[in-house]
């Protein structure tokens, strides 16, 4: 991929607003943010122990589908995302332009909040916060591979130039292994996959292929 020093404006301003964010959460907003912001699971408000010895209480708010987009848990998390971001984000919104790339890439974010809530209410279980910004990564991923699927990308576990339609398709499969299997904890896999999911759906409702037609079709 080629190096992007002119960056669209929503890209950029993810950017920003991202790492603007984990700096103010290593500045000591972090459990501030986990309590209030990051994804917490359906069901009834549990106690939570700051760690100044105070108790409050956490659970899920409809504003945490998009705010967990934005927390990032140390530097390897916000740095691989807001590489792809870098990487894939401006490709995106050149073809998508400014508006819809930003409702496509929070679209993913909160299709992909919305598949893990169910993964963890009907399957999982456990209470624990989600955060990270590779739910609608996964998004942009998803649209790279299908926008330009000849392109040459080079995924870090696989480091070979390979078309970006083959690179997603093996990622996206690698992910549902992990997810089925469960055998790499802490990650929300079936999370990356609902932002792929909801990616795919809006670019096809966006193409005109579903009996619900947009009111201009925004790609062939």
């Amino acid at each position: 991929m080629p190096m992007r020093f002119n960056l669209p404006p929503v890209t950029l301003s993810l950017l920003v607003a991202n790492i603007a964010i984990f700096l103010f959460m290593l500045g000591g907003g972090q459990e501030w943010l986990v309590v209030h912001a990051a994804l917490w699971p359906l069901g009834p408000a549990q106690p939570m122990r700051y760690s100044d010895g105070s108790v409050v209480l956490v659970g899920f708010k409809v504003w945490q589908l998009i705010t967990y987009a934005f927390l990032h848990g140390g530097w390897m998390h916000i740095g691989f995302n807001m590489l792809a971001l870098y990487m894939f984000g401006a490709s995106i919104e050149n073809l998508f332009g400014a508006w819809h790339f930003l409702f496509y890439y929070v679209f993913c974010a909160v299709i992909a909040a919305i598949a893990h809530l169910a993964v963890v209410y009907f399957f999982t279980g456990g209470f624990y916060p989600t955060l990270g910004a590779s739910c609608a990564i996964f998004g942009l991923l998803l649209a790279f591979g299908m926008l330009y699927p000849h392109a040459k990308i080079i995924v870090l576990i696989l480091p070979i130039p390979m078309p970006a339609w083959l690179a997603v398709i093996g990622y996206m499969l690698l992910e549902l292994v992990l997810g089925i299997t469960g055998t790499q904890a802490g990650v929300a896999h079936f999370a990356h996959l609902g932002g792929a999911l909801g990616g795919f759906v809006l670019l096809q409702y966006w193409r005109g292929k579903f009996p619900v037609k947009p009111r201009r079709i925004l790609m062939r």
